[in-house]
């Protein structure tokens, strides 16, 4: 019995795998010389190590100077809260705030360098944003002075809580194309949205369920953010040929645009291509200027400098080349363009976003808005959730460092939340922002101080010149931001590589131009179903030969206990004459006990038949149930070849739990183990 059961331990290699008793190895400590530098800003002669030369050295009491860690690699120590961190970590001891104040991580180590790398980086997010959020308020249907509200309260509370030195938190093309469908253009629906969203998201964060978002397969995602591009972009073409009264609805929207395609205005429709262009232009610029290197001439140095701010700036350099021609007609009395008009001056002011709204017909309680906006309080915190975890996770592989998705939810979630106060609708993570914030060289979440407070600044001063803007012009900016979600690549590469999986997104992107939380949740619904159906119908490998071998190719789980079962009776037992078969478990890493029973009737009717069904290759947990369940007539072996010698009736093999006495001991060992 003692030797069946260390044979049973020999033979197994999972206790290796998972043991308990074995301590883990403690990770080596990453050494200095590894560290990434904080990246140069584009046109600065210092160069990369300039960031190492000026940051500032810690003395150490021992004697020699230590090196103050990099931004990214104290953003990353602030990020993880997972496996690694000790199970006996107080949730007030110093490590337990820092990962929920990444801030504490990288301030203590905050360089001059560093500031003016942050100043530029938050300059050129700033002028990018502010001319973005005017057109996206477009987009939700609101005010233009409520894309501005949302654009700064993301970057504050970003500074404090977030653990990407990329991403920027802002109103971005989805969110604002979310908040139209379920606010009906009612700017307290808008902020009252915002306010349950945040406060969704932060009890996700709290509540660890990050997790959620991964039912959301990349094809859905894909469906979503194409239809996406192509009802903003549309949506935009009224304001590009300068069409009023155009209805909001899709469909009704492309009908009605055609149909008085001869109503152009061809001033708007003149300067939106123009626009277009011009950002085109600056855009393929941008992509194509030469890095900068210290040892070129200063004067190339400046030149190349200028171009890239020019290009990095173009959405607020085209919008005001747009106002100035637009106010060089005003002055002379006459205006062949459709403006923005009026914005409201001023900061908005501090209050509770609005639980109940009084119109012309009574009032609407709290209660009746949320019912109003219905669906809309799942989509949204979860569209704006995921845009944002995405966006900070590519930037964070790309640029080597990693992030808390669970911090992230905080933050986004809290940034709703005081946004609401001060009358923001939904906001995330921009993609587009937070490239230019990674290509400008930002070092830390400190450049998104520097954007917040230049578009309080314009809300204060700038509201006035507002008037001014064309709207083809915030159009043409709107059409060139959303043009690269549609993304004609994917058809094709999921045709070449799994064409099952253009089904979810075919779904998704047909479904999402009648109704958003139709399309997102009938194509989750059809990858959801291709998942179970994988799980329900696991493919099997059988290899023929004089004792029948059948492989399953994954794990068992209930809803494939009948499938595994017809599969062996109409193999083993229906042919004449009946043959012994041998289950190769390998890639079995769990059963339940739906799978037990099953196994059980198996077993019964391959005695009934008086031929053999044997295991092999059971891992610990699955031969641990299974021992547990005193199946009759159970055996197993260790290798193939045992199974095949003893089913034989070879001389020289017996299974391990030939003798029933020996189950017990099995049982014993299995747990020591």
């Amino acid at each position: 019995m003692a030797a069946a059961a260390a044979r049973t331990r020999d033979r197994d290699p999972a206790p290796a795998l998972w043991s308990p008793a074995r301590p883990r190895p403690l990770p080596r400590p990453r050494s200095r010389a590894r560290q990434t530098p904080p990246r140069p800003v584009p046109g600065d002669s210092c160069g990369p190590s300039c960031g190492d030369a000026r940051r500032p050295q810690a003395a150490s009491p021992s004697g020699p100077t230590v090196e103050m860690p990099s931004s990214v690699t104290a953003l990353g120590q602030a990020r993880s809260s997972g496996p690694g961190m000790a199970p006996s970590a107080c949730c007030c001891s110093p490590a337990a705030v820092q990962r929920r104040l990444p801030i504490l991580a990288w301030l203590p180590s905050y360089s001059l360098q560093w500031l003016k790398m942050d100043f530029v980086a938050g300059l050129s997010v700033g002028l990018t944003a502010i001319p973005q959020a005017l057109a996206y308020a477009e987009v939700a249907g609101l005010p233009p002075q409520y894309g501005l509200y949302s654009a700064f309260m993301g970057c504050f509370v970003y500074f404090f809580l977030g653990t990407s030195r990329d991403v920027t938190l802002g109103p971005t093309a989805i969110m604002s194309l979310l908040v139209s469908f379920y606010t009906f253009h009612e700017p307290a629906y808008a902020v009252l949205l915002a306010f349950l969203s945040g406060c969704i998201q932060l009890a996700m964060g709290l509540l660890r369920l990050g997790f959620l978002l991964d039912f959301i397969s990349y094809p859905v995602i894909k469906g979503f953010t194409s239809a996406a591009a192509v009802t903003i972009g549309f949506g935009q073409i009224k304001n590009l040929l300068g069409l009023q009264n155009i209805p909001r609805p899709f469909f009704l929207q492309v009908y009605h645009t055609f149909l008085r395609i001869a109503e152009t205005s061809v001033g708007d429709a003149v300067l939106g291509l123009v626009c277009m262009l011009l950002l085109l232009v600056l855009k393929l610029m941008r992509d194509h200027v030469p890095p900068v290197h210290p040892e070129m001439p200063p004067g190339v140095r400046l030149s190349r400098g200028l171009v890239w701010a020019a290009t990095t700036a173009r959405n607020a350099l085209v919008v005001s080349f747009a106002a100035l021609v637009a106010y060089s007609f005003e002055v002379t009395g006459y205006q062949p363009f459709i403006l923005t008009g009026e914005t409201a001056e001023g900061l908005p002011p501090v209050r509770i976003p609005p639980f109940s709204v009084t119109t012309a017909n009574g009032t609407i309680s709290f209660t009746k808005m949320v019912q109003d906006m219905g669906a809309g309080l799942a989509v949204v915190p979860l569209m704006g959730l995921l845009e944002s975890i995405a966006v900070a996770k590519a930037f964070a592989s790309q640029n080597n460092y990693r992030i808390d998705a669970n911090q992230e939810l905080l933050a986004i979630g809290l940034t709703n939340m005081l946004g609401s106060l001060v009358s923001s609708y939904p906001v995330t993570g921009s993609f587009g922002r937070t490239a230019v914030n990674a290509q400008s060289g930002v070092c830390t979440p400190a450049g998104g101080l520097v954007t917040g407070v230049l578009v309080l600044l314009s809300l204060d001063y700038l509201t006035s010149l507002f008037y001014y803007i064309p709207k083809s012009a915030l159009a043409a900016v709107i059409i060139m931001a959303v043009a690269p979600l549609f993304d004609t690549k994917i058809f094709r590469t999921l045709w070449r590589v799994k064409r099952l999986d253009l089904l979810p997104l075919c779904v998704t992107f047909l479904l999402c131009f009648w109704e958003v939380q139709y399309g997102i949740l009938a194509g989750a619904l059809v990858s959801l179903l291709m998942l179970l159906h994988s799980a329900a119908r696991p493919e099997t490998k059988v290899s023929e030969g004089p004792v029948l071998v059948l492989q399953p190719a994954s794990g068992l789980s209930f809803p494939a206990a009948e499938a595994l079962r017809e599969e062996i009776l109409s193999r083993a037992l229906e042919v004449s004459p009946p043959r012994c078969l041998v289950l190769e478990c390998t890639h079995v890493c769990s059963i339940d006990y739906t799978v037990v029973l099953g196994l059980g009737e198996l077993l019964q009717d391959f005695q009934k038949q008086g031929v053999a069904l044997a295991f092999v290759g059971l891992q610990v947990p699955v031969l641990r149930v299974l021992l547990s369940a005193d199946l009759k007539g159970f055996q197993y072996f260790s290798t193939l070849e045992e199974a095949e010698k003893h089913l034989r009736q070879e001389p020289g093999t017996q299974p391990y739990n030939i003798r029933e006495d020996s189950i017990l001991d099995q049982k014993v060992a299995l747990l020591k183990a």
